[in-house]
């Protein structure tokens, strides 16, 4: 039997998605270094109340670079198509394309913001803030990707993914050091076990019920 997947199979989607993921994600990393690397220090960053701030504004400045645009496209196209009616289902693929980012996207910032103010108040100078910087950066191009991606086809957005794994990456070192800093390792393996038993009983959970449909197929 041959192992060639169907065009548009959901197997097919699955390989394009993962392997959307595996290719942005070595250019992530490296940018993201280069980027910690070669920036000088943020300057006046000696208190917490001062990288909270700065956190922040860059808060703000990754809204209006990857949120408010799109909003702004939906905005502007309903108001010179039929679709000016939000009920009469008269919305193109690109606005449909465009809703999906901006549900997306602030489904994201839900899992950045947190995050990256955490990151802020447990940096040490104007050094360490320089990976800030340097989230803040990669998480906006990783919206972008995953938008032009989207538009080019559903299964080229994964590109983008490498935000939100960037963003886990950052939550999971942020409140494990939490809770290490408040009681040993003892605080981070009870903050963090719980997130991967979640994880694990949820991917458990989709191969058990894919095999049962397999089985009655």
């Amino acid at each position: 039997m041959s192992n060639r997947l169907v065009p548009g199979s959901i197997e097919a989607q699955q390989r394009a998605l993962v392997m959307g993921v595996v290719l942005a994600l070595p250019v992530a990393i490296g940018l993201w270094f280069f980027i910690d690397r070669s920036l000088p220090p943020v300057p006046g960053m000696a208190t917490q109340t001062a990288r909270f701030f700065f956190a922040l504004h860059c808060v703000g400045i990754a809204t209006l670079l990857a949120l408010l645009p799109g909003i702004e496209a939906v905005a502007h196209e309903r108001l010179v198509t039929p679709a000016i009616d939000p009920l009469a289902g008269a919305e193109s693929r690109r606005m449909r394309v465009n809703q999906r980012y901006v549900q997306n996207t602030i489904e994201q910032l839900w899992l950045f913001v947190p995050g990256l103010l955490m990151l802020a108040v447990q940096a040490r100078d104007g050094a360490s803030m320089r990976a800030v910087v340097a989230c803040t950066i990669v998480w906006v191009l990783a919206r972008w990707a995953f938008w032009i991606g989207y538009m080019l086809g559903a299964r080229f957005r994964s590109a983008g993914l490498v935000g939100m794994v960037q963003s886990m990456m950052v939550l999971l070192y942020c409140v494990g050091r939490f809770g290490y800093l408040w009681l040993g390792w003892a605080g981070a393996v009870a903050l963090i076990a719980p997130f991967v038993a979640a994880e694990l009983f949820i991917i458990g959970m989709l191969r058990w019920e894919s095999w049962r449909a397999q089985d009655e197929a």
